[in-house]
């Protein structure tokens, strides 16, 4: 699938923690690479606690602070990049529609040549917001929805695409549908004893995972071409496997004899 390379883009990254908070630095650097204008937007409620210093982005002088202001503010300065972020977890189909429609829409009259693209990244620790995102994926008319998700050592990333209303490459709850089945809770609906309960995972795998959903942000945004559909894993193995995109049969023109 080809990228355009010069189209303005905004990213919004939902989640700030395991993964997300190593995919972020390099978010910043490709957009300091990037001969396009982005916006990145960062999402989270959590606050940084002291155990997730042995698996997280994050330092000791972080604790007790927002992870999206703390991972926003450090490297949109290092990169001298427009700080914004969203120091609440967004559970509302509403507000996530809202965030990832276009700013704006090519406009001749009003000296606007291109439409701006917009990508969400996925990389939340609940299936209840998968679903939500997978509900927002439905209803926009273009967006790319890369989800990343992993346990103690295996995961996948998954990148959905709509095109013109059409769903081109299929989002992570239609290649394992029993997500929508999950009764899970967002991480706002927790209760203390809960928060305190949550899946083992290693920083290894959380490293994996952001390492393939990197990848697919650099192929978009710098090569401008998108040649893998998803990415299993296994940083316990090292191991990566990638599912090709196909590449479209050519359809022979029927031969014109001569009269």
């Amino acid at each position: 699938m080809k990228y355009p390379k010069t189209a303005p883009v905004k990213v919004i990254i939902i989640g700030a923690g395991g993964t997300g908070g190593y995919v972020i630095p390099h978010l910043y650097r490709i957009s300091f690479a990037a001969e396009r204008s982005m916006r990145i937007l960062v999402c989270d409620g959590d606050v940084v606690e002291e155990k997730n210093l042995i698996r997280q982005n994050f330092v000791e002088q972080d604790v007790g602070r927002n992870k999206a202001q703390v991972l926003a503010e450090r490297y949109s300065a290092a990169f001298g990049i427009e700080c914004e972020y969203i120091p609440r977890f967004v559970e509302s189909e509403e507000k996530l529609f809202q965030l990832t429609v276009p700013d704006f829409f090519k406009s001749s009259y009003q000296g606007i040549p291109e439409t701006q693209r917009v990508i969400l990244l996925g990389c939340v620790d609940n299936n209840k917001s998968r679903k939500l995102c997978h509900a927002v994926f439905a209803k926009q008319k273009d967006l790319i929805y890369i989800d990343s998700g992993n346990g103690e050592h295996t995961g996948q990333v998954v990148c959905g695409v709509r095109q013109n209303g059409r769903t081109t490459y299929k989002p992570v709850c239609s290649l394992y549908p029993d997500i929508l089945d999950d009764e899970d809770k967002f991480p706002s609906e927790l209760s203390c004893a809960e928060r305190a309960v949550s899946a083992p995972q290693s920083v290894t795998a959380n490293l994996t995972a952001a390492t393939a959903v990197v990848s697919f942000l650099y192929d978009l945004l710098i090569c401008g071409e998108l040649k893998t559909r998803y990415v299993t894993f296994s940083s316990r193995q090292i191991n990566m496997r990638a599912e090709m995109v196909k590449p479209r049969k050519r359809i022979a023109r029927p031969a014109v004899k001569a009269a």
